[in-house]
């Protein structure tokens, strides 16, 4: 078999020696004004993320920017970041302003700079090349990491323990736990606290909303004594169950009373209360029967059950699984979270059929906002879902595209001399040398932690 080697396009280096020179430098002019935009576009995003511009239905901020202006996920999370740590680094977030730095060194310092040694970062990245500014910006995570990681190993030796038994008998405990571990027990205390309170609040005790810290008598427990309540009840309730939590759909099930009117009206008289009596909206209750096992008990005049109906799934296995198959994540316009609940178009207790033409998956802050906070979602004729705000404004699932001046490069250009910007090809040209980057020399001087007594 005849090979012949491939055919090299000769007119690149027929072209002019100036010619070329010439175009490289428009790259780099160019370049320079679009890191100058860049500096702009991180402004806006930070101020409209401070100001929760993307709170109409959206997750987050990156999430908004998924769907506005079609950057993936890991992109629009990057450059929110880039955008809220530029907020407390004036001088870097001035020289990508001013052309200065490329964004590519701007995310690796903004990982590592604080506003302490954010002027000698700044130095360096105007001096080095992007690849030698990751190299150090790895480099100082590194000793980040190892401190951080010495710091974890001293606490986690540190956890203790300690139970005795006082002079008057009292057992006293004293301990120090890790920050995760402790967060832990703060919480499980906090509940059993509550769970104490309510059960002694629903029977007329008469402790009082907010504990008093002094504890005189007749004022009721202190802080302190209502944790050491806590604290026994956790104990009970753990020995009570053999430390078994048991299982998960029995652990995390949450039980709500609400009458069928209700359900069809939310202005209907009828009650919409948890199992222990405390009342949540009907909106809550709507959604949370679009997608639960549901059971049907018939009371007399009075109040008294009279039957208990079977426990039944409002959405049955075979049409989850044709619903999830379908629609592979939640339908809000630019969402797509795979873990969802399904949602009825028209409630089944209006009369809506459960079926696949009538449901739609929703993650669970969607969910929330069509029951709850008067968002708006239907089916048209050609199957497609449509959603609304609560003013009534649509949300297209893709935006509609914004209006790009005839010639975009010359309409920066023009912004950025209206600016007073002065832009040239050697802009962002750093004044590295070429001589070899020797890494552990350059964190002892930069990095605080490997040189604590270098003034600031």
């Amino acid at each position: 078999m005849e090979t012949h080697p491939p055919e090299i396009d000769t007119r690149a280096t027929r072209m002019p020696v100036a010619e070329l020179d010439r175009l490289g430098d428009e790259i780099a002019e160019l370049s320079a004004h679009l890191e100058a935009a860049t500096a702009r576009l991180l402004q806006l995003i930070r101020e409209f993320d401070a100001r929760q511009g993307w709170n109409t239905g959206f997750r987050s901020c990156a999430e908004w920017l998924g769907w506005k202006v079609g950057l993936n996920p890991g992109a629009a999370r990057e450059k929110v970041r880039v955008a809220r740590a530029l907020g407390g680094l004036p001088q870097i977030a001035g020289a990508l302003g001013r052309g200065e730095l490329s964004y590519a060194k701007v995310r690796g310092l903004t990982r590592i700079a604080t506003p302490e040694s954010e002027a000698r970062l700044l130095a360096l990245a105007q001096a080095a090349t992007a690849a030698q500014v990751e190299k150090i910006v790895r480099g100082w995570r590194r000793v980040n990491r190892a401190a951080e990681a010495e710091e974890a190993t001293r606490r986690h030796r540190s956890r203790a323990l300690t139970v005795y038994h006082d002079d008057d008998g009292m057992v006293v405990l004293r301990g120090r736990l890790e920050p995760e571990a402790g967060a832990l027990v703060l919480r499980a205390l906090e509940a059993a606290g509550e769970a104490l309170y309510q059960r002694a609040h629903g029977a007329g005790a008469g402790i009082p909303a907010e504990p008093t810290p002094g504890g005189a008598a007749g004022e009721g427990p202190t802080i302190a004594q209502r944790r050491a309540d806590a604290l026994a009840l956790l104990a009970e309730t753990a020995l009570h169950q053999e430390l078994d939590p048991g299982p998960p759909g029995e652990r995390y099930q949450v039980v709500v009373h609400v009458d069928a009117p209700v359900l069809a009206d939310p202005e209907a008289p009828g009650q919409s209360v948890l199992e222990d009596g405390a009342h949540v909206p009907a909106g809550t209750s709507q959604r949370l029967a679009c997608d639960a096992s549901r059971v049907v008990m018939r009371h007399d005049a009075d109040g008294h059950v009279l039957d208990v109906g079977r426990r039944t799934r409002t959405i049955s296995p075979a049409l989850r699984r044709a619903l999830l198959h379908r629609d592979r994540g939640c339908r809000f316009p630019g969402c797509g979270l795979r873990f969802c609940q399904g949602h009825h178009l028209r409630h089944w207790a209006n009369g809506g059929a459960t079926t696949l033409e009538n449901l739609a998956l929703l993650c669970r802050l969607h969910h929330r906002a069509v029951h709850e906070e008067g968002y708006q979602v239907e089916r048209h004729a050609d199957g497609a879902l449509h959603f609304r705000r609560p003013d009534g404004r649509p949300i297209p699932a893709v935006p509609p595209p914004v209006a790009v001046p005839a010639d975009p490069i010359e309409a920066l250009w023009a912004r950025h001399r209206a600016q007073g910007l002065t832009l040239h090809a050697r802009t962002l040209t750093p004044s590295w040398l070429g001589e070899r980057l020797d890494l552990g020399w350059a964190l002892d001087v930069l990095h605080p932690l490997s040189n604590p007594v270098m003034p600031r």
